[in-house]
Parts: structure tokens; C-alpha cells; sequence
């Protein structure tokens, strides 16, 4: 893995929001959710698809506060269009665990 400098770092823009909605998203070829998450009134709401369906039920991701790349441009994900990507990491089985912050913070917050 190659070294990045700290100006490298700053170009990616990890904010954190509330998962406002959830849906099934059936025609995704692997197990997957459309999610719809707000970062809040400087940067509203935006939508993506994410495979977070091996610990996650559609009635509790809403509400919970997720870290997500929002200035990747926007993907076109079968028949449904991402704007950003909610981040997680695999567990031993490659199941994917969200990252949430551990206490509540403000919607739109970036990470540094």
C-alpha cells in the first residue's frame, strides 16, 4: 500500500448522517438495501445502495447515524443511481458492519 500525503486525505469528504429511510432493493444483483441518509441542511439528503443486509434490518438502520463519502460522483448501481458510499468494515464472514459514531453528533459533521 502506497503512502498518501495529508492534502491526499483532505480530498476525501467522510461526513456523518441519519439514515432517514430504507428500502429493499431486490433487483440488486448481490443482497442489498437502498438507503437514503441526511447530512443535514448545508448538504440535504442523498441515496445510495449498500450491502448491509447479513446484521442489518431495514426498521433499524433508520434512525442510525452512519459515515459515508460524499464527494464521489454518483454511480449508476443497476437501475438505481448512488450519490455517495456509506462506509463499513467486513466482519470474519465478509458481512459488512457500518461505521456509526459512538456517541450522537450533528448531521453533516466531517470526520478529521
Amino acid at each position: 500500500m502506497s503512502e498518501i500525503s495529508f492534502d491526499d486525505f483532505l480530498k476525501v469528504d467522510i461526513r456523518v448522517g441519519t439514515i432517514v429511510r430504507a428500502e429493499p432493493y431486490p433487483e440488486a444483483r448481490n443482497p442489498s438495501f437502498k438507503l437514503y441518509v441526511d447530512f443535514g441542511p448545508e448538504i440535504g439528503q442523498r441515496k445510495t445502495s449498500a450491502q448491509v443486509t447479513v446484521h442489518y434490518t431495514l426498521e433499524e438502520l433508520v434512525g442510525k447515524q452512519v459515515a459515508a463519502v460524499i464527494n464521489f460522483p454518483a454511480k449508476q448501481i443497476g437501475k438505481f443511481m448512488s450519490e455517495i458510499l456509506v462506509l463499513g468494515f467486513p466482519d470474519d464472514d465478509g458481512g459488512v458492519v457500518l461505521i456509526e459514531p459512538n456517541r450522537k453528533v450533528s448531521n453533516g459533521g466531517r470526520l478529521f
